[in-house]
């Protein structure tokens, strides 16, 4: 996926969009692994830092948490409105 670095809206909420919405579509389905920050950075190409604040967005959002030594796993699916 790309990200748009000219646009109003910061990369790292680009990125926290995309991936809610992997896990409201099923792509990421709860208690699943998201990818790693390794993948992430080969996917977006933005530096770990950016990854951080998208995944802490979702961590805030209560749709993941860290499992210590496994990685982010999927906890929750987002409310529909």
């Amino acid at each position: 996926m790309s990200i748009d670095r000219e646009g109003p809206v910061p990369p790292y909420r680009q990125i926290a969009d995309q991936l809610r919405a992997r896990i409201t579509d099923g792509t990421i389905p709860v208690g699943r692994r998201i990818p790693s920050l390794v993948e992430l950075e080969a996917e977006f190409g933005v530096a770990r830092d950016t990854l951080r604040k998208a995944v802490k967005v979702l961590k805030d959002e209560g749709l993941v948490e860290t499992v210590s030594g496994m990685g982010v796993y999927v906890i929750a699916v987002p409310a529909r409105d």
